[in-house]
Protein backbone atom coordinates (compact mmCIF):
# COMPACT_ATOMS: atom_id res chain seq x y z
CA UNK A 1 0.00 0.00 0.00
CA UNK A 2 2.37 2.22 1.11
CA UNK A 3 5.06 1.56 -2.00
CA UNK A 4 1.80 2.29 -4.37
CA UNK A 5 1.75 5.74 -3.28
CA UNK A 6 4.88 6.83 -5.10
CA UNK A 7 3.70 4.91 -8.57
CA UNK A 8 1.83 7.04 -10.96
CA UNK A 9 2.43 8.78 -13.96
CA UNK A 10 2.28 12.28 -12.08
CA UNK A 11 5.93 13.05 -10.71
CA UNK A 12 6.01 13.62 -7.03
CA UNK A 13 9.09 13.37 -5.28
CA UNK A 14 9.12 11.13 -2.41
CA UNK A 15 10.29 13.27 0.41
CA UNK A 16 7.20 15.56 -0.50
CA UNK A 17 4.12 12.34 -0.31
CA UNK A 18 5.84 11.43 3.25
CA UNK A 19 6.08 14.53 4.33
CA UNK A 20 1.93 15.27 2.82
CA UNK A 21 1.08 11.84 4.41
CA UNK A 22 2.60 12.14 7.91
CA UNK A 23 1.14 15.94 7.89
CA UNK A 24 -2.19 14.41 7.23
CA UNK A 25 -2.00 12.02 9.53
CA UNK A 26 -1.17 15.21 12.00
CA UNK A 27 -3.88 16.77 10.98
CA UNK A 28 -1.40 19.82 9.80
CA UNK A 29 -1.61 21.76 6.79
CA UNK A 30 1.41 21.73 3.73
CA UNK A 31 2.48 24.04 1.87
CA UNK A 32 2.72 21.68 -0.88
CA UNK A 33 0.80 22.55 -4.42
CA UNK A 34 -3.02 21.53 -4.35
CA UNK A 35 -2.47 19.08 -7.27
CA UNK A 36 -0.16 17.23 -4.76
CA UNK A 37 -2.74 17.12 -2.94
CA UNK A 38 -5.10 15.82 -4.84
CA UNK A 39 -3.01 13.21 -7.15
CA UNK A 40 -1.93 11.55 -3.70
CA UNK A 41 -5.29 11.81 -1.32
CA UNK A 42 -7.95 11.97 -3.85
CA UNK A 43 -6.85 9.47 -6.82
CA UNK A 44 -3.91 7.00 -5.15
CA UNK A 45 -5.07 6.92 -1.79
CA UNK A 46 -8.63 5.54 -2.76
CA UNK A 47 -7.37 3.73 -5.30
CA UNK A 48 -5.06 1.33 -3.26
CA UNK A 49 -7.33 1.06 -0.98
CA UNK A 50 -10.01 0.07 -3.09
CA UNK A 51 -7.71 -2.57 -4.67
CA UNK A 52 -6.64 -3.80 -1.55
CA UNK A 53 -10.51 -4.15 -0.46
CA UNK A 54 -11.27 -5.61 -4.16
CA UNK A 55 -8.32 -8.09 -3.76
CA UNK A 56 -9.66 -9.33 -0.37
CA UNK A 57 -12.75 -9.86 -0.53
CA UNK A 58 -12.21 -11.90 -3.77
CA UNK A 59 -9.81 -13.81 -2.22
CA UNK A 60 -11.60 -14.59 0.88
CA UNK A 61 -15.15 -15.62 -1.32
CA UNK A 62 -12.79 -18.09 -3.57
CA UNK A 63 -11.37 -19.26 -0.66
CA UNK A 64 -15.44 -20.42 1.13
CA UNK A 65 -16.50 -21.22 -2.15
CA UNK A 66 -13.70 -24.20 -2.85
CA UNK A 67 -14.04 -25.35 0.40
CA UNK A 68 -18.08 -24.92 -0.14
CA UNK A 69 -17.49 -27.08 -3.21
CA UNK A 70 -14.31 -29.24 -2.08
CA UNK A 71 -12.61 -28.57 -5.61
CA UNK A 72 -9.40 -25.97 -5.62
CA UNK A 73 -10.78 -25.04 -9.38
CA UNK A 74 -13.47 -22.68 -7.98
CA UNK A 75 -13.91 -19.18 -7.85
CA UNK A 76 -16.78 -16.48 -6.27
CA UNK A 77 -18.35 -16.65 -9.79
CA UNK A 78 -19.12 -19.98 -9.89
CA UNK A 79 -22.78 -19.66 -8.67
CA UNK A 80 -23.46 -16.75 -12.09
CA UNK A 81 -21.86 -13.97 -9.97
CA UNK A 82 -20.41 -12.44 -12.64
CA UNK A 83 -22.55 -13.12 -15.17
CA UNK A 84 -25.24 -11.27 -13.52
CA UNK A 85 -23.22 -8.34 -12.59
CA UNK A 86 -22.83 -7.81 -15.81
CA UNK A 87 -26.05 -7.97 -16.91
CA UNK A 88 -27.49 -5.41 -14.66
CA UNK A 89 -24.39 -2.98 -15.37
CA UNK A 90 -24.84 -3.58 -18.92
CA UNK A 91 -28.50 -2.39 -18.07
CA UNK A 92 -27.86 0.58 -16.34
CA UNK A 93 -25.16 1.77 -18.77
CA UNK A 94 -27.86 1.12 -22.28
CA UNK A 95 -31.16 1.20 -21.16
CA UNK A 96 -31.63 2.41 -17.77
CA UNK A 97 -28.69 5.03 -16.99
CA UNK A 98 -31.26 7.07 -13.83
CA UNK A 99 -30.12 3.61 -12.04
CA UNK A 100 -26.61 3.85 -10.71
CA UNK A 101 -24.38 0.81 -12.37
CA UNK A 102 -23.31 -0.33 -9.23
CA UNK A 103 -26.62 -0.55 -7.41
CA UNK A 104 -27.95 -2.37 -10.92
CA UNK A 105 -24.77 -4.47 -10.88
CA UNK A 106 -25.22 -5.24 -7.28
CA UNK A 107 -28.76 -6.22 -7.62
CA UNK A 108 -28.32 -8.78 -10.53
CA UNK A 109 -25.04 -10.67 -8.98
CA UNK A 110 -26.56 -11.66 -5.93
CA UNK A 111 -29.96 -12.19 -7.72
CA UNK A 112 -28.36 -14.47 -9.80
CA UNK A 113 -26.24 -16.48 -6.90
CA UNK A 114 -29.65 -16.43 -4.97
CA UNK A 115 -31.43 -17.93 -8.19
CA UNK A 116 -29.23 -20.53 -8.37
CA UNK A 117 -29.24 -21.68 -4.75
CA UNK A 118 -33.06 -21.93 -5.21
CA UNK A 119 -32.61 -24.18 -8.48
CA UNK A 120 -30.09 -26.57 -6.59
CA UNK A 121 -32.21 -26.75 -3.06
CA UNK A 122 -34.93 -29.73 -3.15
CA UNK A 123 -36.35 -30.94 -0.08
CA UNK A 124 -34.19 -29.16 2.24
CA UNK A 125 -30.65 -30.35 0.83
CA UNK A 126 -27.91 -28.28 -1.66
CA UNK A 127 -25.59 -31.15 -3.34
CA UNK A 128 -22.99 -29.16 -4.82
CA UNK A 129 -23.27 -31.03 -7.93
CA UNK A 130 -26.93 -29.55 -8.34
CA UNK A 131 -25.49 -26.29 -6.88
CA UNK A 132 -22.71 -26.74 -9.49
CA UNK A 133 -24.62 -27.05 -12.09
CA UNK A 134 -27.54 -24.59 -11.32
CA UNK A 135 -24.66 -21.79 -11.49
CA UNK A 136 -23.78 -22.78 -14.81
CA UNK A 137 -27.72 -22.81 -16.03
CA UNK A 138 -27.79 -19.19 -14.54
CA UNK A 139 -24.14 -17.94 -15.99
CA UNK A 140 -25.82 -19.03 -19.64
CA UNK A 141 -29.21 -17.21 -19.19
CA UNK A 142 -27.23 -14.10 -17.71
CA UNK A 143 -24.66 -14.28 -20.40
CA UNK A 144 -27.52 -14.46 -23.12
CA UNK A 145 -29.50 -11.59 -21.92
CA UNK A 146 -25.94 -9.55 -21.76
CA UNK A 147 -25.51 -10.45 -25.72
CA UNK A 148 -28.93 -9.40 -26.66
CA UNK A 149 -28.24 -5.97 -24.64
CA UNK A 150 -24.79 -5.20 -26.50
CA UNK A 151 -26.21 -6.17 -29.75
CA UNK A 152 -28.60 -3.31 -29.53
CA UNK A 153 -27.15 -0.85 -28.04
CA UNK A 154 -25.32 1.99 -29.34
CA UNK A 155 -21.32 2.01 -29.76
CA UNK A 156 -20.71 4.77 -26.90
CA UNK A 157 -22.91 2.18 -24.77
CA UNK A 158 -21.19 -0.64 -25.95
CA UNK A 159 -17.60 0.28 -25.57
CA UNK A 160 -18.77 1.48 -21.76
CA UNK A 161 -20.14 -1.93 -21.39
CA UNK A 162 -17.18 -3.66 -22.66
CA UNK A 163 -14.71 -1.33 -20.42
CA UNK A 164 -16.96 -2.34 -17.42
CA UNK A 165 -16.86 -6.15 -18.25
CA UNK A 166 -12.84 -5.63 -18.66
CA UNK A 167 -12.48 -4.85 -14.98
CA UNK A 168 -10.70 -1.61 -13.59
CA UNK A 169 -9.71 0.42 -10.48
CA UNK A 170 -9.73 3.84 -12.56
CA UNK A 171 -12.63 5.17 -11.49
CA UNK A 172 -12.02 4.77 -7.95
CA UNK A 173 -13.09 7.11 -5.08
CA UNK A 174 -13.97 7.74 -1.34
CA UNK A 175 -17.57 7.48 -2.49
CA UNK A 176 -17.27 3.82 -3.75
CA UNK A 177 -15.03 2.50 -1.12
CA UNK A 178 -18.16 3.92 1.67
CA UNK A 179 -20.78 2.35 -0.68
CA UNK A 180 -18.56 -0.78 -0.56
CA UNK A 181 -16.62 -1.05 2.67
CA UNK A 182 -20.19 -2.04 4.34
CA UNK A 183 -21.59 -5.02 2.44
CA UNK A 184 -17.32 -6.02 1.97
CA UNK A 185 -16.47 -6.35 5.37
CA UNK A 186 -19.94 -8.06 6.80
CA UNK A 187 -18.98 -10.64 4.35
CA UNK A 188 -15.49 -10.80 5.03
CA UNK A 189 -16.30 -10.36 8.61
CA UNK A 190 -18.89 -13.88 8.87
CA UNK A 191 -16.23 -15.94 7.06
CA UNK A 192 -13.33 -14.87 9.08
CA UNK A 193 -15.36 -15.91 12.31
CA UNK A 194 -16.57 -19.24 11.38
CA UNK A 195 -13.51 -20.18 9.30
CA UNK A 196 -13.05 -23.20 11.17
CA UNK A 197 -16.28 -24.25 10.00
CA UNK A 198 -14.82 -24.50 6.37
CA UNK A 199 -12.67 -26.99 7.75
CA UNK A 200 -15.18 -28.99 8.62
CA UNK A 201 -17.62 -28.69 5.20
CA UNK A 202 -14.17 -29.00 2.93
CA UNK A 203 -14.56 -32.94 4.33
CA UNK A 204 -18.29 -33.29 2.86
CA UNK A 205 -21.99 -33.73 4.10
CA UNK A 206 -21.79 -37.26 5.70
CA UNK A 207 -18.56 -36.08 7.78
CA UNK A 208 -19.68 -32.86 8.93
CA UNK A 209 -23.12 -34.22 9.96
CA UNK A 210 -20.96 -37.37 12.33
CA UNK A 211 -19.63 -34.27 14.38
CA UNK A 212 -22.57 -32.74 15.27
CA UNK A 213 -23.24 -30.01 12.13
CA UNK A 214 -25.86 -28.92 10.05
CA UNK A 215 -23.99 -28.35 6.67
CA UNK A 216 -26.90 -27.39 4.77
CA UNK A 217 -27.24 -24.01 7.52
CA UNK A 218 -23.44 -23.23 6.74
CA UNK A 219 -24.07 -24.20 3.45
CA UNK A 220 -26.32 -21.17 2.76
CA UNK A 221 -23.83 -19.02 5.19
CA UNK A 222 -20.82 -18.86 3.91
CA UNK A 223 -22.43 -19.23 -0.03
CA UNK A 224 -24.46 -15.75 1.40
CA UNK A 225 -21.68 -14.29 2.77
CA UNK A 226 -19.01 -15.02 0.28
CA UNK A 227 -21.20 -13.74 -2.11
CA UNK A 228 -22.11 -9.98 -0.55
CA UNK A 229 -18.28 -9.79 -0.26
CA UNK A 230 -17.46 -11.13 -3.65
CA UNK A 231 -20.21 -8.90 -5.32
CA UNK A 232 -20.43 -5.47 -3.53
CA UNK A 233 -16.92 -5.36 -5.10
CA UNK A 234 -17.80 -6.40 -8.65
CA UNK A 235 -20.21 -4.02 -8.92
CA UNK A 236 -17.59 -1.55 -8.58
CA UNK A 237 -14.34 -2.29 -9.74
CA UNK A 238 -16.61 -4.69 -12.84
CA UNK A 239 -15.39 -8.49 -13.49
CA UNK A 240 -11.49 -9.15 -12.08
CA UNK A 241 -10.76 -12.50 -13.17
CA UNK A 242 -8.80 -15.57 -11.54
CA UNK A 243 -8.00 -13.83 -7.99
CA UNK A 244 -10.36 -15.35 -6.39
CA UNK A 245 -9.08 -18.69 -7.68
CA UNK A 246 -5.21 -18.23 -7.64
CA UNK A 247 -4.91 -16.60 -4.39
CA UNK A 248 -6.56 -19.52 -2.37
CA UNK A 249 -5.24 -22.35 -4.08
CA UNK A 250 -1.76 -20.49 -3.66
CA UNK A 251 -1.98 -20.09 -0.13
CA UNK A 252 -3.16 -23.25 0.14
CA UNK A 253 0.00 -25.07 -1.49
CA UNK A 254 2.21 -23.06 0.50
CA UNK A 255 0.39 -22.90 4.02
CA UNK A 256 -1.59 -25.99 3.83
CA UNK A 257 -5.36 -26.33 4.14
CA UNK A 258 -6.53 -25.02 7.62
CA UNK A 259 -8.88 -22.67 6.68
CA UNK A 260 -8.24 -20.88 10.31
CA UNK A 261 -5.05 -19.93 8.87
CA UNK A 262 -5.97 -19.74 5.25
CA UNK A 263 -8.49 -17.18 5.50
CA UNK A 264 -6.92 -14.33 7.03
CA UNK A 265 -3.88 -15.27 4.78
CA UNK A 266 -6.14 -14.88 1.36
CA UNK A 267 -7.15 -11.55 3.21
CA UNK A 268 -3.57 -9.77 3.11
CA UNK A 269 -2.40 -11.70 -0.13
CA UNK A 270 -5.30 -11.05 -1.62
CA UNK A 271 -4.70 -7.50 -0.66
CA UNK A 272 -1.37 -6.96 -2.04
CA UNK A 273 -1.44 -8.87 -4.77
CA UNK A 274 -4.60 -6.84 -6.29
CA UNK A 275 -2.76 -3.72 -5.54
CA UNK A 276 0.66 -4.94 -6.98
CA UNK A 277 -1.03 -5.94 -10.22
CA UNK A 278 -2.77 -2.84 -10.57
CA UNK A 279 0.34 -1.18 -10.03
CA UNK A 280 1.35 -2.86 -13.48
CA UNK A 281 -1.70 -2.24 -14.96
CA UNK A 282 -1.58 1.47 -14.83
CA UNK A 283 2.30 2.34 -14.83
CA UNK A 284 3.99 -0.71 -16.94
CA UNK A 285 2.99 0.64 -20.70
CA UNK A 286 2.56 3.93 -21.98
CA UNK A 287 -1.14 3.66 -21.52
CA UNK A 288 -3.45 2.28 -18.76
CA UNK A 289 -4.07 -1.38 -18.87
CA UNK A 290 -8.04 -3.09 -16.87
CA UNK A 291 -6.85 -4.64 -14.25
CA UNK A 292 -8.65 -7.56 -14.85
CA UNK A 293 -7.30 -8.22 -18.22
CA UNK A 294 -3.36 -8.28 -16.00
CA UNK A 295 -5.14 -10.81 -13.67
CA UNK A 296 -6.53 -12.99 -16.01
CA UNK A 297 -3.03 -13.30 -18.14
CA UNK A 298 -1.44 -14.24 -15.07
CA UNK A 299 -4.31 -16.37 -13.56
CA UNK A 300 -5.31 -18.40 -17.00
CA UNK A 301 -1.89 -20.11 -17.02
CA UNK A 302 -2.11 -20.74 -13.31
CA UNK A 303 -5.22 -22.11 -13.89
CA UNK A 304 -3.92 -24.15 -16.40
CA UNK A 305 -1.32 -25.76 -14.47
CA UNK A 306 -3.67 -26.33 -11.86
CA UNK A 307 -6.12 -28.57 -13.90
CA UNK A 308 -2.79 -30.74 -14.74
CA UNK A 309 -1.57 -31.40 -11.76
CA UNK A 310 -4.79 -31.84 -9.41
CA UNK A 311 -6.44 -35.48 -10.17
CA UNK A 312 -9.74 -34.82 -12.05
CA UNK A 313 -9.97 -31.37 -10.55
CA UNK A 314 -11.08 -32.74 -7.23
CA UNK A 315 -9.74 -31.45 -3.66
CA UNK A 316 -6.41 -33.72 -2.91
Amino acid sequence: MVLSLFIGKFTISQDDIIQMVIFNLMGAETSHPSVYKTVVFEVRLPRVLLGMLAGASLSVSGAAFQAIFRNPLVSPYILGLSSGAAFGAALSIALAPQFPVQLSALFFSLLAVGFAYYIATSRGSTPVISLLLAGVIVSAVFDSLLSIIQMAVNERALQSIVYWLMGSLATASWSKIHSTLPLALAGCAVIFLLRWRLNVLALGDEEARSVGMNPELYKAVFVVAASLAASSVVSVVGIIGFVGLVIPHMMRMIFGPDHTHLIPLCITFGAAFMVLVDDIARSGMGFEVPVGVITTLIGAPFFAYLLRSTRSGGWE
